[in-house]
């Protein structure tokens, strides 16, 4: 079965039941549409509150669009990239590229111009769509893409550098391409966070794509009457293969376009959701609008609710506590993964293990775990080593990266660069990024365990712990502090509250800024480095001139 079966699956047995539905809350409440509404009417005009797509619609528009890349010379194999904010057509935009046979190459859409440039030109990519947002971004790349034989744009306007999407989709048939594809055929690519720095084209088959969708639907045992509310990009792996979940079950998706507290629970109560995936921040924000008055749970009837899954980075212990304290009722999970195993997944926690809150759990559904030392070899429980997974959703390769690939994929294992250890119950725990081990005076520090710490404090909202340089220890640890608002919080009291702290992990330096994250949650610690060690040198220079 290819994950393509499974749109043409829900089609033939709820095509008249909604499948996607946009909600968009800066636009009028009362506004709701269907698709065949919005097809017909000028972009300008359709920016409902609520969109809506049924099945049948959802894959009639996926083969319309296979169609039309077919019909402009595009053919099996061939990249076809995407750069669309959240909204209705991203997914019937995907699943028409596989079902034509090409290879699905999303974009972040907070990449710069010559980052898309790199990113297209790495990924050899033939087709390029893009949406309004990214006009700006993609003329000043105007006659500097030459690999790119086809540019269309998502809206109705004319422009010199694409074809419009919405003026040509409609005069392509809606029956399915005549295209054979195997578990075997390529079929996304998909860009590393960059994290560790400038991002990787990560190369995915058809058999990752369905796999995922089946272990996603195992461990949240998705059912038809399920409704998925959805706020990350789905340019990411983590918001499209838990979204799989609903495509295999023929359940309800959502796609929010905010993050706001308010719109947050009022969509899950307009939308009956029962499954939410939040990142920390948006988990911080809700509850910190609860406790403060700012939101009440009794406006809102979230009776349907009964999963909230977390995700994308370690999660601190006592914020779960915190959103048990005002949902006990609901189940929890938390999902590992990355980019390189098709996202979210290859570990988990399991929402009968909430005891164990604070481990990221153990090997999903259809994966293999190991805990490695530097020579490939087991640690022993509670030894800190990377963590390594094996699985039908590991990457086939780094496209047009072989060395990178030798370092990250040995014997069909995928070195994760994550430093994680396991406990006498086998469950696995997070410590660090490989890269981002502080050593401090021959210690290893890892800034996850600090950050966890820290958040224990009521006064912190966010934190981040980065290495700056050091000519005695090397290295020392400094916090990134990022403080709730109506709290006040000094240099003093910070120390004072990391007196618990064994000495050598105690922050040494204390600074009070906001945390940056990116789309998909994750602290962007490359930034961080950028900006305070950077600064740290600065300093230096300035001493050594007095």
């Amino acid at each position: 079965m290819l994950i393509t079966d499974l749109l043409e699956r829900n089609a033939e047995l709820y095509p008249d039941e909604e499948a996607l539905v946009e909600i968009n809350p800066t636009m009028n409440a009362s506004h709701y549409i269907t698709w065949r509404e919005y097809s017909l009417i000028e972009p300008t005009g359709a920016n409902a509150y609520r969109k809506s797509m049924t099945w049948k619609e959802f894959d009639c528009e996926a083969n319309k669009f296979a169609n039309l890349l077919l019909s402009k010379g595009i053919k099996k194999g061939d990249k076809v990239a995407i750069l669309l904010m959240n909204s209705i057509e991203w997914l019937p935009i995907y699943f028409g590229i596989l079902k034509m046979g090409g290879l699905a190459v999303p974009l972040n859409y907070r990449y710069t111009s010559e980052e898309i440039k790199y990113c297209l030109e790495l990924a050899e990519c033939k087709c390029f769509i893009f949406g309004k947002d990214f006009i700006g971004r993609v003329e000043s790349l105007y006659g500097r893409l030459p690999g790119v034989k086809i540019a269309l744009y998502v809206g109705l306007e004319e422009l010199a550098l694409a074809e419009s999407y919405n003026r040509q989709i409609d005069l392509f048939s809606t029956n399915k391409p005549k295209v054979e594809l195997s578990l075997n055929d390529d079929a996304a690519i998909y860009f590393s966070s960059g994290t560790t720095g400038f991002p990787k084209a990560i190369l995915h088959g058809h058999e990752a794509l369905i796999s995922s969708a089946m272990t996603e639907q195992n461990h949240h045992k998705q059912e038809h009457d399920d409704v998925f509310l959805c706020i990350p990009p789905l340019y990411h792996t983590g918001a499209k293969m838990h979204w799989f979940g609903s495509l295999y079950s023929g359940s309800k998706g959502v796609l929010l376009k905010g993050v706001k507290p308010e719109w947050i629970l009022k969509t899950a109560h307009e939308e009956k959701a029962s499954i939410v995936w939040l990142l920390v921040p948006w988990v911080q924000d809700i509850l910190d609008n609860l406790e403060n008055g700012n939101l009440n749970l009794n406006d809102y009837d979230l009776s349907k609710w009964r999963l909230m899954h977390i995700g994308a980075q370690p999660i601190p212990p006592s914020l779960i506590k915190r959103w048990k304290k005002v949902f006990p009722n609901h189940q929890y999970d938390t999902n590992y993964g990355l980019s390189e195993s098709i996202g979210p997944g290859c570990v988990h926690l399991g929402i009968e293990n909430i005891h164990k809150v604070g481990a990221i759990g153990k090997a999903g559904y259809l994966w293999e775990t190991r805990i490695v030392d530097d020579n490939g070899n087991d640690v022993k429980d509670n030894e800190v080593g990377e963590l390594i997974v094996k699985g039908p959703g590991v990457m086939k390769c780094y496209y047009n990266n072989e060395e990178a690939t030798k370092e990250s994929l040995k014997d069909g294992w995928l070195y994760t660069g994550d430093m994680a250890k396991m406990d006498e119950d086998g469950f696995i725990y997070l410590v660090d990024r490989k890269k981002d081990v502080i050593i401090s005076g021959g210690e290893n520090l890892y800034p996850v365990q600090i950050e966890d710490f820290l958040r224990k404090n009521n006064a912190i909202k966010d934190v981040a712990v980065i290495g700056l340089p050091d000519e005695r220890l090397g290295e020392i640890a400094a916090a990134i502090i990022e403080v709730k608002e109506g709290f006040n919080l000094t240099e003093d009291e910070v120390n004072n509250f990391c007196l618990e702290l064994p000495r050598y992990k105690r922050p040494k330096k204390i600074i009070f800024a906001d945390v940056p994250r990116n789309p998909t949650g994750k602290i962007e610690k490359p930034r961080l480095r950028e900006i305070y060690i950077g600064a740290s040198v600065v300093e230096l220079q300035n001493e050594i001139k007095g």
